[in-house]
């Protein structure tokens, strides 16, 4: 009657102020006699003046902005994920996306279709977009670097950094000395040419830098902990001389720099003496996320306009200024993840990449086309790389390093990703490259950052490295070892509850090792260790309370299935456990002819289904993650699907094929370890004909009395399940219980999928 009542309202509500509204048009249209009121589109068919209407929109610059960001980010995530697929940072991919969305590709050989996508007049808003992203990707970079480790190691960083910086600053010198004549524009000084030439080959991506360490688990290593704490006094040398020589350039000449100079100095310890302890009161008053109200994070965000705004106004660049405002912002980790984790997606994922296009759509590879050019694009490499490469070598083997640590830090030093890019941005936009230089900078920044890993591998080859992905104390341990990889910290106490009734009795004779490896943009040099810490407390929680020792394994990946696999294989398991991957079309149409997940459309999915001559409509298709590990994997898989297991009283055990009868052992684990009861239910009589299988069940029985009942042909329902506290089962007939549309998920109890 209620719902009755209100349809009864809405409809003479809606119904009588539509037909008012109606009316008031109507008669308001009598007012329009004398008032030269025009029909547009008095000329058109219908049909016509929608067209017209529609073409009108698709020009709009908002419109063209709105699908320009949806290529660019579909094109960048496309070459991202590729080039993570050959061992390369996304970076190079999302920066070569750009280059092939521009004239060296696109607009070569699609011109029409470049210039509709890409119109010249569209270039400002692209430009505007992706500065406000260098801005928020900047600061994000000062509030990465850790100062406290700065002054700890600060002796041996500041050498090797400032080695890495004078040497091929030197060099880039000299080089422009040789070039000047012929590649710098018009009306620019030598000075201010060389300048630019010398920083270009200075500079360290620091971010790119980070996360090779990471991906590499160096980040705990000596020569790791020293990289990136060189890289991080490379970047804050390299940006006060890039803000100086900036000065100088837009200054003209050296003296009138120093008035730019004597207010960025000023700027400088305005923002450390006053600004800064004033963010510092305010960051230990505001540290978590329930007191962090918008108004707080509008104060720091304020400090970083403002802070951009003054640079700016100086002379030195709005760049600087986010910088300085992310260094300066207060040193509790917890606080920086919380505003890391604010901005970092929005410029990262949505920003960024508009500024790889955009410096994309500036470089014409096309204009290298002569031998000559070529040839000083080579001598534009050779000396960045003997530059960096050289000099942060020998400095570190001043310092007392290795040949193989000096090496390693030296490829590292030489990486120069996106901070390249923003640095020639800058000196084009101030006109000192021409467009010329510009793209063969911009191919110098291609080939020493995609250089970084080939050199890592190979140094490691020359001297033997006896590191391994899996380290020693996880090494094999005992008779019987498992492999917990989550990815959900909350969902790994069920895991070791699970793995704790297959071992608990074991004591020497068996080791847990649990693992999580999160994908490397979810992770920075500064939350690392807070963000370790969190991941496992659950699970170490949890092994207290069963009083199970574990061990953990943390890693940052660019290829989550494959490095879990690796380490399975390389580990000496004897089962890996996962949890069954979710998508946000899990059991769709979509989901199941695409493979979609919630972080990309992975094109190995189809790959892996079709070796396994699985139908895509398949309802028992696991999500492509968990696909990838099975197929990836040597040892036996045990994917998990969780219903709020507490207990392993009571198991179940449905016999379908000759697969089935594979888990036996697994049986005999749980019966020894957690006395657990459990049903086999021998569905097609595959016990009768399997003698071997038999006999094993009999000697099971007789060493456990009443732990194992065994039925034939039992129908299996909803309340089977109720019954069990898990279901076991292997892969091939996990798929033909779901098939039999006997029972749905929501009905089943926890359940153990094992793949041999």
């Amino acid at each position: 009657m209620k719902n009755l009542k209100s349809s009864f309202f809405y409809i003479v509500i809606i119904g009588g102020f539509s037909l008012l509204i109606y009316w008031i048009i109507n008669h308001g249209a009598f007012m329009e006699e004398g008032r030269h009121v025009e029909n547009m589109g008095s000329n058109l068919s219908n049909w016509e003046e929608f067209l017209s209407s529609m073409l009108h929109n698709l020009q709009h610059p908002l419109a063209i902005l709105l699908v320009q960001i949806i290529v660019i980010i579909l094109v960048a995530r496309l070459f991202g994920w590729l080039f993570k697929k050959i061992g390369q940072p996304s970076v190079i991919g999302e920066i070569i996306a750009g280059i092939v969305l521009g004239p060296s590709f696109l607009g070569m050989y699609f011109p029409d279709f470049s210039a509709a996508l890409f119109p010249e007049a569209s270039f400002g808003n692209l430009q505007f977009l992706s500065q406000i992203g260098l801005i928020l990707f900047m600061f994000v970079i000062g509030m990465e670097l850790d100062l406290k480790v700065l002054q700890k190691k600060a002796h041996d960083a500041i050498v090797i950094s400032h080695a890495s910086i004078i040497l091929p600053f030197a060099l880039g010198v000299g080089l422009a000395y040789f070039i000047y004549q012929s590649f710098a524009p018009e009306g620019i000084a030598f000075s201010s040419f060389a300048l630019f030439i010398g920083i270009s080959m200075s500079i360290t991506a620091f971010p790119v830098l980070a996360r090779i360490v990471q991906e590499r688990h160096m980040q705990k290593t000596r020569v790791g902990t020293i990289a990136i704490t060189c890289a991080a006094a490379d970047d804050i040398t390299a940006w006060c001389l890039l803000a100086a020589v900036i000065a100088i350039v837009k200054a003209g000449s050296f003296v009138s720099s120093l008035y730019v100079i004597a207010l960025a100095v000023a700027y400088v310890l305005l923002m450390i003496k006053v600004v800064r302890p004033f963010l510092k009161r305010i960051g230990e008053l505001h540290s978590t996320r329930e007191n962090l109200n918008k108004s707080i994070v509008a104060i720091f965000f304020l400090t970083l306009l403002v802070s951009s705004y003054l640079t700016e106004a100086i002379g030195i660049h709005a760049l600087f200024g986010a910088f300085m405002a992310g260094a300066i912002m207060p040193e509790n980790s917890r606080f920086r993840n919380i505003f890391i984790e604010k901005v970092e997606d929005v410029a990262l994922v949505l920003l960024l990449p508009l500024f790889f296009v955009f410096t994309g759509l500036r470089t014409e590879i096309g204009l290298l086309n002569e031998p000559y050019l070529w040839k000083v694009t080579g001598w534009i490499i050779l000396v960045a790389v003997v530059g960096k490469f050289v000099g942060s070598s020998l400095a570190a083997k001043f310092m007392g390093q290795n040949w193989k640590d000096s090496l390693t830090i030296g490829a590292l030093m030489n990486t120069r990703g996106l901070m390249e890019l923003i640095v020639l941005n800058i000196g084009f936009d101030l006109g000192v490259l021409n467009a010329e230089i510009f793209a063969m900078m911009v191919i110098m920044a291609l080939v020493t950052t995609f250089m970084t890993g080939p050199a890592i591998d190979l140094f490691n080859k020359i001297f033997k490295s006896t590191e391994d992905v899996v380290p020693e104390e996880i090494s094999r341990q005992g008779k019987y070892n498992i492999l917990i990889s989550f990815g959900n910290p909350e969902t790994s106490p069920s895991l070791l509850r699970l793995a704790n009734g297959m071992v608990k009795q074991l004591n020497q004779s068996s080791s847990i090792t649990a693992m999580h490896l999160t994908p490397t943009s979810d992770l920075t040099y500064l939350n690392s260790d807070l963000y370790e810490f969190e991941t496992f407390e659950p699970i170490v929680k949890e092994s207290k309370f069963l009083e199970q020792k574990i061990s953990t394994l943390f890693k940052a990946s660019s290829n989550l299935e494959a490095d879990v696999a690796e380490i399975a294989n390389d580990g000496d398991y004897d089962l890996l456990l996962i949890g069954i991957g979710q998508s946000i079309y899990d059991g769709t149409f979509l989901g199941k002819i695409l493979g979609v997940t919630t972080r990309i459309i992975n094109p190995e999915t189809l790959i892996y289904r079709a070796k396994e001559k699985e139908s895509p409509f398949n309802t028992s298709s696991f999500s492509d993650s968990t696909i990838q590990i099975m197929h990836k994997t040597k040892v036996p898989v045990g994917i998990f699907m969780d219903k709020g297991l507490k207990k392993l009283d009571k198991i179940l055990l449905p016999i379908y094929t000759k697969e089935d009868l594979e888990l036996l052992p697994y049986i005999q684990k749980f019966i020894h370890n957690s006395q657990s009861q459990v049903t086999l239910i021998d569905m097609h009589h595959i016990l009768q004909e399997d003698k071997k299988a038999s006999e094993m069940v009999r000697a099971i029985a007789l060493k456990a009395p009443n732990h194992i009942s065994k039925f034939e042909a039992m129908d299996i329902d909803a309340q089977l399940f109720k019954d069990h506290d898990l279901l076991l089962i292997s892969a091939e007939s996990w798929r033909e219980l779901i098939e039999s549309n006997k029972i749905w998920q929501s009905e089943m109890t926890s359940v153990l999928v094992i793949k041999k």
